[in-house]
């Protein structure tokens, strides 16, 4: 790479080391949340459907700006709209305005999350696996502070707001200096591989992704709401259960770098699943155990690492991922953080806590089924097995 290059690239690292704090400062944020608003769990719980609406518009919108615009300036405006938002949010204690606050946090979370995809393939072309690994390790980086970041914030000032607000001031020289390097360049319109223009694997791809963010976000956002409900641990050992989860998930991002570079993508997904299903097994077996949860929390986070960036390689050597390709990817994505989550807050009162391992594991168990009716479709449609 040159000097050009690097810079890009690491301005795209940082980018995500912010876009991972905003994702996992919500989960351990939503009990101080509800009380800021006078809310109950399943009123709080619209606060994801917002977000997640938000982060779908804005990954749409965002996607047809990336291939019109300069992609730079696209993504300055992305991350001083999520500074913004990530300011407001704990300064606000009516739940109608802070719903909209959260919606506007996830559109410019989608824009920036499109722009560091797309951004990091025009670069790299070809040669973007490994980068993209390590793009969504930097996301991981983020969202195992956040929770760190938000714990001490409640330790030193009772609350979560010194927290957030130390979140939405790193934003701001990362945004003016990603504002000073040069854009890349959209890559020319290539024919697409044979056969792989059919819309029914776009269709799959975009509804794996829904599916594996649903249960991302589901357990990320969940987790320490589902180990104060079970009577588990305190509230401080609880957030730290969450980074847990996020540290692994960067141990598990820093793992699938040098694997990336040595196994077919199918086999990576494969491990990736079937890691997921047994740390979720794990947790639902033995439902009253802490090292339990604490094992099967660490092995869903290594597992789920790389299965975001694995599929986008597993598309790039596909399709030209253009901005627009690329934001039909995070649209299925903010649909399973759309729903999921909302879905675990409507029956985590009226059932229980346990409900939320349920569902996620529901959801893994469909995300199983339809990768593997995936990659039939994929080495039906090139006609013989494909090495990713």
């Amino acid at each position: 790479m040159n000097a050009q290059n690097r810079n890009q690239t690491a301005a795209y690292f940082m980018a995500f080391i912010t876009l991972g704090l905003a994702t996992a400062a919500l989960g351990p944020a939503l009990p101080y949340l509800a009380a800021q608003t006078g809310s109950e769990l399943n009123q709080i719980s619209i606060l994801f459907t917002a977000k997640a609406t938000g982060y779908l518009l804005g990954s749409l919108i965002g996607g047809r700006f990336y291939d019109r615009l300069p992609g730079h300036k696209v993504m300055f405006i992305g991350l001083i709209g999520m500074m913004i938002t990530i300011a407001l949010t704990p300064a606000l204690n009516l739940l109608w305005l802070l719903v909209l606050v959260l919606f506007f946090l996830g559109a410019t979370e989608g824009a920036v999350d499109v722009g560091g995809n797309t951004l990091l393939v025009w670069v790299h072309r070809r040669a973007v696996g490994p980068f993209m690994n390590t793009l969504h390790l930097f996301f991981g980086v983020g969202t195992f502070l956040a929770p760190i970041i938000l714990a001490q914030s409640v330790l030193r000032s009772e609350g979560i707001r010194t927290g957030y607000w130390l979140i939405a001031l790193v934003i701001l020289p990362l945004a003016l200096w990603l504002l000073r390097l040069p854009s890349p360049a959209a890559p020319a319109q290539e024919e697409e591989k044979e056969g792989l223009s059919n819309i029914w694997l776009l269709a799959m791809i975009v509804l794996f992704f829904c599916l594996y963010v649903g249960a991302e976000v589901g357990f990320g956002g969940w987790v320490f709401t589902y180990t104060l409900g079970m009577g588990l641990a305190q509230e401080t050992s609880a957030a730290y259960l969450t980074s847990a989860f996020w540290g692994a998930f960067r141990l598990g991002g820093l793992f699938s770098i040098p694997i990336a570079a040595k196994l077919h993508a199918r086999w990576i997904l494969s491990a990736d699943l079937i890691g997921c299903l047994i740390g979720l097994g794990l947790i639902l077996l033995y439902p009253e155990s802490l090292a339990a949860l604490w094992v099967g929390t660490s092995m869903i986070g290594l597992s789920m690492a790389s299965i975001f960036p694995t599929m986008i390689t597993f598309a790039e050597h596909r399709m030209t991922l253009t901005g627009k390709t690329t934001s039909l990817f995070f649209v299925g994505a903010s649909a399973g953080g759309m729903f999921l989550p909302w879905l675990i807050g409507q029956l985590f009162e009226p059932i229980g806590p346990r409900v939320t391992i349920f569902i996620i594991l529901i959801d893994m168990l469909v995300a199983v089924l339809l990768f593997f009716v995936l990659m039939r479709l994929s080495q039906s449609m090139i006609g013989k097995s494909s090495p990713d």
